[in-house]
């Protein structure tokens, strides 16, 4: 996971883990919406070159383990996530919406933090897998 992205004048590891929950904590995350949530971010990956390495699910919650270019604030990620998902969701799985009323998908707070160099990987993904009460399931994996 700890790959350096190397540009012309720089070299980083920059590595968060991002939970986003659905709106008033509906269980909406179907086959179908996860397997969106997972398309849209490979889009998001050669558009903005924002990595995802995982992205896991615990029933109305996303886990996001991401490592992006110094370039973005970590708010501008969570808002190019979060907005460009939800459009595509309520645009692919028009049925959402229904459970959904007012048109927003993610609930509007998000919780994120830095992943260090010195932090397994492993660690991370336990910590994720313990917070899902079993109920936890990896939706991508990005093994290169």
């Amino acid at each position: 996971m700890n790959k350096q992205i190397s540009k012309s004048h720089n070299k980083t590891i920059l590595i968060y883990h991002l939970v986003c929950t659905v709106k008033y904590r509906k269980s909406v995350l179907t086959d179908a919406v996860l397997h969106t949530i997972v398309k849209v971010c490979l889009e998001l990956e050669k558009k903005y070159g924002i990595y995802f390495v995982q992205i896991g699910t615990d029933i109305n919650t996303i886990h996001y383990l991401i490592q992006t270019l110094p370039k973005y604030s970590p708010t501008q990620i969570v808002t190019i996530i979060k907005s460009v998902t939800a459009r595509m969701i309520f645009k692919i799985n028009p049925e959402v919406k229904k459970e959904l009323w007012g048109g927003e998908f993610w609930s509007d707070g998000y919780w994120m933090v830095t992943v260090g160099q010195n932090q397994p990987e492993l660690s991370i993904k336990e910590y994720v897998h313990d917070k899902g009460n079993g109920n936890y399931k990896i939706i991508y994996k990005n093994d290169k």
